[in-house]
């Protein structure tokens, strides 16, 4: 469907085809729009099980803002490999190479759904300009503009 538009969703076999991250690293559930070459959405369940609320923090646990913005970076991730119609193989590597405009409005805690909404804003040199929301309800939580490319490894 190179040049139209193609919504659809994603669940997690098919996330796992695309990104090289695991447990305890795999921070998207669920792709659940997902227009090819513009835009997509998908949802971390935050749940009480995370490794890392064990020590962020254990008396209120909070998600780190920096695992919001990883989230992001992997639906970007998402998005490319899906506009590209490929998948990535042992010599394709998709790094978040800068980051502009980050700001934390909210914490996000154990039982909140993080929606990660990102838009590709642009392609230059190779490199992924997109630009990412990440709310729970209808509140942001987290907002950053994220830089990505694609790099071929030996």
């Amino acid at each position: 469907m190179t040049g139209q538009t193609a919504e659809h969703m994603m669940d997690i076999h098919q996330i796992l085809k695309l990104l090289p991250h695991r447990y305890p690293f795999l921070l998207v559930d669920r792709v659940v729009e997902l227009d090819r070459g513009k835009r997509i959405q998908a949802i971390k369940n935050v749940t009480i099980n995370e490794p890392f609320f064990t020590g962020h923090f254990p008396a209120r646990p909070v998600m780190p803002g920096v695992l919001m913005l990883e989230a992001l970076a992997q639906a970007a991730g998402l998005l490319s490999f899906d506009m590209m119609g490929e998948a990535p193989g042992d010599d394709k590597v998709f790094y978040f190479v800068g980051i502009d405009g980050a700001r934390f409005k909210r914490p996000v805690e154990p039982g909140d759904q993080l929606i990660l909404d990102v838009e590709l804003d642009r392609i230059k040199g190779g490199i992924y300009k997109f630009k990412g929301v990440a709310r729970v309800g209808d509140s942001v939580a987290c907002e950053a503009e994220i830089m990505c490319t694609m790099r071929t490894v030996a």
